[in-house]
């Protein structure tokens, strides 16, 4: 029993890392225009 509750620990610890760099990145900026570089080149005219 005691090595299930150390398999839980050890999983709420890597989901709780996981959100604090999914929170961390939003913050900083990461996610915020995902779709312009995709189609840059389409819409990039040097004429």
């Amino acid at each position: 029993m005691s090595a299930l509750y150390l398999l839980i620990l050890a999983s709420l610890l890597v989901a709780l890392g996981f959100l604090g760099a999914f929170i961390w990145s939003v913050k900083k900026g990461h996610f915020d225009d995902d779709y312009t570089p995709s189609v840059r080149i389409l819409l990039d005219d040097k004429e």
